[in-house]
């Protein structure tokens, strides 16, 4: 009967280390200040056609599921460059009519001490509207 008792006391630990590695990243906050302030510059800068990046991007995966199609928004990773310079990535997979499914990889800068945005991928190009000139 102890022999069992420890099997379970064993099973209940491993249960719960397993469950905080591997925990999704919504409960898993962003210890470094900075980092969550380069990832909220990002999500909030403004997109084409919608109020910020972060509308954009769950916009389109939620017109994906109105089409009885699917798509899927990846996790968003912050990577300190140098300095005040943070280059922030998230990937998209959209599934196709055929099933076949197509991932991209939308990257940005952001310069914390410029408080500037700066598309780094093609695909966030597209949806990163263009700084205006101010050189005439």
């Amino acid at each position: 009967m102890k022999v069992i008792h420890y099997v379970v006391v064993a099973v209940l630990v491993l249960g719960a280390c397993y469950y905080l590695w591997m925990r999704p990243p919504s409960l898993n906050p962003i210890a470094d200040s900075r980092a969550a302030e380069a990832l909220t510059l990002v999500q909030n800068h403004r997109a084409q056609g919608y109020p910020t990046i972060l509308q954009a991007m769950t916009e389109h995966v939620r017109s994906m599921a109105d089409r009885n199609q699917v798509a899927r928004l990846g996790e968003w990773r912050v990577k300190q460059v140098e300095g005040d310079q943070y280059e922030i990535r998230v990937w998209m997979r959209d599934q196709g009519s055929t099933g076949q499914w197509f991932e991209r990889e939308f990257i940005w800068h952001a310069d914390l001490a410029l408080k500037k945005v700066n598309a780094a991928s093609l695909p966030a190009d597209g949806i990163t509207p263009k700084e205006p000139d101010l050189v005439p």
